[in-house]
Order: C-alpha cells, then sequence, then structure tokens
C-alpha cells in the first residue's frame, strides 16, 4: 500500500496503542522475513481495519482523512489541476478555494507534493489522507489513463523555436527549462521510462538528431526522436532538477533527483557528459518499489541459496561477487546485508555512489575528488567497531591488502570485482599483487552471475532449434533428450520482444581446504575451477541450461552471457 515508507509507518503504530508490543514486533518480524510493506503486512494480518489503519496514519501525519472517498470530482473543481499534475503527484482536487486548494493524495508520506504544489499553483495545498485504491480510480476516471503520448506532445509543440547554442546565458537556458512544454516533455519521457521499468534513460546529443533510449531488460530502445532543437531545452531542464550547474557544459557533473512518479517516490541518479555536439545526459533510475532487496527472491537455485545464507551468517572471512557491471552484483550483496541487518550488528558500506538507502545500515558515499577513496573508508571503518563490513569494489591493492586485514581482525567483509567468473577472482587479487597465502586464509566464497532476459510469459511458444544452435552450447544430445526448448513470440505485453524481466544466473565457488591450498599453490583459475566442479560447483553454462530445460530462457540468451 505505501512501499517504502515502513520507518514512519512503524512509528504510526507505535504511537496509535491499536497493536500491542507483542503484535507490532510481531508484524515488523514478518516484513523483515517476506520484504513485503510494513502497510501490507499490517492490513493482511486483519488486526487492524483500514479505515483505522487510514485514521492512524492521517493523525500521525498530522493530515485530514477523508473517511469516504468521493465517487467522482465536479468538473469545476477539477480543472484547478491539470491531468498531468494529478497524475504525476498522485492528487484528486475535492475542494477550491480562493487561496486554497484541497487535495487528496495517494502518498502522503511524500511531503515535496506540497512544496512543489504549493508552488505551481500559487495557493496554499491541504492534504487530504483516503483509501488510495479509490483516489487511483478517481484520478483515472476524472483524467484519463495518460496525457498522450511523447509524440502528441512533439506534435503540439512542432513549429516552436528554441534558437539556443552552446554559449547561450544561464537566464535564457534557466527560462527555456522552466517553460511548460519542456517541463511536460520531460516529465511524460520519466514516466514512460518507470512504466516500462527501465533502468536507464538516455539523452544523446548527434550531429543532425537527438535521441532518447531506454534499456529495459539490459537492451537498448529508441524511442521516436525528438526534433534536435529539443537537446538543450530538454538537458537543461533535467540540470535544472538535478540542481546541477546549468551554465556549465565543459566538464561532467553528477547529481541526484528525487521525483514522485505516478503516485510514488523515485531516485534517479543523473550524469552529463561533454561530447562533440553536447551534453549527454544519462539517469540512472533507482526504483525502491522494483528492485526487491530480499534473497528468496533473487530465484537462485536452493543449493546456492543455502551456500549464500551460510556464508552471510559467519563471523569473518571474505564474500565476493563478481561479474561485469549490471549483472546484479550489489543487488545479491545487498540483498545479504538485509539479511544480517539485525540490531545486534554494526553494518558500514563504502560505495560509489550509494544506491540503496537501507535502514539501520551506516552507508559512506565515496568521493575520490576530495580524497575519500574505498581504502581510506575502510581505515576509518575499522575505528569505528563493525561487525560487517561492504566495500564497493576492491580496485586497488590497498583496498584489497585493508579488506583482507579486515577479515582476519574478527570481520566479515562483502565485495564486488568484475571477473568473467568465480576462479578468475583469485588470479584477479594475485594479479594485483596480494600475496596467495593470504588470499587463501581469508577467502571464504565467490559467487559469479550474469542477468539473462526472461522469455514472455504470455507468448512464450516451444519449437526445435537449429542443430547449429545446440552446438553453440556443447552438450550432448543424450542430455537433451525428449526435454523442449521455448523463445518469446513477441507480443503486447514484452513489446514484441518476446523477453518480459530478468532472471539471474549463479556460478558458486566455495572456498574448501583443497581450493585454499590450490591458491596457496599460485594454481592457475583452470585447476582451481576443475576442483570446484569436482567438489561439486555449477558453472554458468550449466546454470544457463537448467534455466533453458525449464523454459525460462532461451539457448540465445544463455550463448550470450556464458
Amino acid at each position: 500500500m505505501y512501499e517504502s515508507h515502513d520507518q514512519p509507518v512503524f512509528e504510526a503504530f507505535k504511537e496509535s496503542g491499536l497493536l500491542n508490543k507483542a503484535q507490532l514486533e510481531e508484524l515488523v518480524a514478518e516484513h523483515e522475513r517476506t520484504a513485503k510493506p510494513l502497510a501490507d503486512v499490517i492490513l493482511d494480518s486483519e488486526l487492524v481495519d483500514k479505515k483505522d489503519f487510514l485514521r492512524v496514519i492521517a493523525a500521525h501525519l498530522g493530515l485530514e482523512w477523508m473517511k469516504e472517498v468521493p465517487e467522482s470530482i465536479p468538473s469545476d473543481i477539477g480543472k484547478s489541476l491539470s491531468g498531468s499534475v494529478a497524475r504525476m503527484y498522485g492528487v484528486a482536487p475535492v475542494k477550491v478555494e480562493r487561496d486554497t486548494v484541497h487535495l487528496l493524495v495517494i502518498d502522503p508520506f511524500n511531503h515535496q507534493i506540497v512544496d512543489d504544489l504549493t508552488f505551481a499553483m500559487g495557493k496554499d495545498v491541504i492534504l487530504y489522507v483516503g483509501d488510495p485504491d479509490r483516489i487511483r480510480d478517481l484520478i483515472r476516471s476524472h483524467y484519463g489513463e495518460e496525457e498522450g503520448s511523447v509524440e502528441d506532445l512533439l506534435h503540439e509543440m512542432e513549429g516552436t523555436e528554441y534558437d539556443l547554442t552552446e554559449e547561450s546565458s544561464e537566464s535564457d537556458l534557466e527560462e527555456v527549462a522552466s517553460q511548460t512544454p519542456i517541463i511536460r516533455f520531460v516529465n511524460l519521457v520519466l514516466n514512460q521510462a518507470i512504466r516500462d521499468k527501465a533502468s536507464d534513460i538516455h539523452f544523446e546529443p548527434f550531429e543532425d538528431e537527438f535521441k532518447i533510449r531506454y534499456r529495459i531488460d539490459g537492451a537498448l530502445y529508441e524511442m521516436a526522436p525528438p526534433p534536435k532543437n529539443l537537446a538543450i531545452p530538454v538537458t537543461s531542464r533535467v540540470k535544472v532538477v538535478a540542481n546541477l550547474n546549468i551554465s556549465e557544459r565543459r566538464i561532467p557533473q553528477d547529481g541526484r533527483i528525487k521525483m514522485t512518479i505516478a503516485g510514488h517516490a523515485v531516485d534517479l541518479r543523473v550524469s552529463t557528459l561533454p561530447t562533440q555536439f553536447g551534453e549527454s545526459v544519462v539517469l540512472r533510475v533507482l526504483d525502491k518499489s522494483v528492485v526487491n532487496l530480499d534473497l528468496e527472491t533473487l530465484g537462485m537455485p536452493d543449493d546456492v541459496f543455502d551456500s549464500v545464507n551460510e556464508v552471510i551468517h559467519l563471523p569473518n572471512g571474505i564474500f565476493i561477487a563478481t561479474g561485469p557491471t549490471g549483472s546484479g552484483k550489489t543487488t545479491t550483496l545487498y540483498s545479504g546485508l538485509r539479511e544480517v541487518n539485525r540490531v545486534e550488528k554494526k553494518i558500514l558500506t563504502a560505495e560509489d555512489p550509494v544506491e540503496y538507502e537501507i535502514e539501520g545500515i551506516m552507508q559512506v558515499p565515496v568521493k575520490a575528488q576530495v580524497g575519500l577513496t574505498f581504502a581510506k573508508a575502510l581505515r576509518a571503518f575499522l575505528r569505528q567497531d563493525p561487525d560487517i563490513i561492504m566495500v564497493g569494489e576492491i580496485r586497488d591493492l590497498e583496498t584489497a591488502q585493508i579488506s583482507i586485514q579486515a577479515s582476519l581482525t574478527g570481520h566479515l567483509v562483502f565485495s564486488t570485482l568484475h571477473t568473467n567468473d568465480a576462479p578468475g577472482a583469485v588470479t584477479r587479487l594475485i594479479d594485483m599483487g596480494v600475496e596467495p597465502y593470504l588470499i587463501a586464509a581469508s577467502l571464504e566464497a565467490i559467487i559469479a552471475q550474469r542477468l539473462v532476459r526472461r522469455i514472455c510469459k504470455a507468448c512464450r511458444t516451444s519449437y526445435e532449434p537449429s542443430q547449429s544452435l545446440i552446438s553453440q552450447l556443447s552438450i550432448d544430445p543424450v542430455d537433451i533428450g525428449d526435454k523442449e526448448f521455448f523463445y518469446g513470440k513477441g507480443c503486447e505485453d514484452c513489446n514484441q520482444s518476446g523477453y518480459r524481466g530478468r532472471l539471474g544466473l549463479f556460478e558458486m565457488l566455495r572456498i574448501s581446504d583443497a581450493v585454499r591450498d590450490l591458491v596457496s599453490d599460485r594454481a592457475p583459475a583452470l585447476v582451481i575451477r576443475q576442483k570446484a566442479i569436482e567438489q561439486g560447483m555449477r558453472t554458468l553454462r550449466d546454470d544457463g541450461l537448467r534455466c533453458i530445460f525449464d523454459g525460462a530462457t532461451s539457448i540465445e540468451e544463455v550463448i550470450k552471457y556464458t
């Protein structure tokens, strides 16, 4: 019901007296175990009915509670708000006075709404809490599903000239960035990206065109390209919202945007890069409601899950996740941290940058430009009496040595490396200059992973793959037997791509005594790999075959990523 607002919901019920201490503790334990929002856990328990729940939330936030959400919005009141604003902030007007507008709100915890709408409407805003599902229906029935598409908006903007150049003044840029069509255009692009569950949004200027691309399930898709003259207004708008220096276009800048899209709070990480034809801007979408940081939902095979669970509960040692950029390493480590995040554990993380804020964990953003490197943060951590440390990435010998020192002095250390497979992580550490006997003494486990696209369930079809395709998997035809192969035909659900969502392939290497001896003897990765397979390690390719035969992914995806 109220995603990512677990702490304020907890505080509201702690004060309310509607639940006793034991009931509340039991519900919090259930929320931690299932990773379901605490609001949903409380309502599912049937200890509190929905009306009492909303009354408690309203009282806690000092807002009015509307017991019955009206069936419709009178047309004169509806005119006080545009459809795009109502949908973007998740609000429905219920009363308009000369200086004040009264609004029902889907997400009453989002304090930004009052500031944004007071500024935009030039009136005082009073918020009311009501049933979020009813408010959603009310907005939908009065304002419709979507205020046109990006294409419709571009059509409306045809003929509008934006005569801006790289030399335009700051005031000119700010003026254009605050024009309604540009604000609407950027909001619509972001809305569409969030709705399509994009992980990144790219704004790219070229000599004769301006491209906008979304990354969905690891693949880039291009939108209908807007006119070239929108490049500077659109990038200026993004920079204004991200609090970046709008007139600085010669050096890269990094920023962050927190905004409400379709009624829930979304975090966007912004990066600008000066190119030959203007600034390229990439937004990384950090939507907490999409990423589930629960170990059980990562889709690991049972043996890998049990092994990871065992490692994260060890008192000391190093646990490394490895794989290319975007393979879900950080998500795996975050999920592990969330699992061991208890009152009796002090957990510190050094990250570049902090991607998801986790309640109860001290998270430190690394800033190399001011001298705060991973190594420096790690040194400081050891004086903070931690139990568990996460280092975003082991990039150099110094970071590796301090991580090993931390693990040998009784700390559990999580980190990532960029290698092709699990045994390759050992070779990488030796190449950095770490002594093999130290690696053997401190390393407990390495998990290598990849993300492959999942076949869309709506259009999944079985077929007979060609012999040449099967031969690329290098498996014995006898092993195939009568197993079926599947692919996605393409349908509306998956934008004709045949894929929807992603799943992980995992290779878990536990450092046994036999493997430790090989590491100490500087054995090549191939020999370590062979020994690990003998002791039951399933390779990334083997895990890929498991997913193919389960009908979860296609042969092409497994060949591409393993």
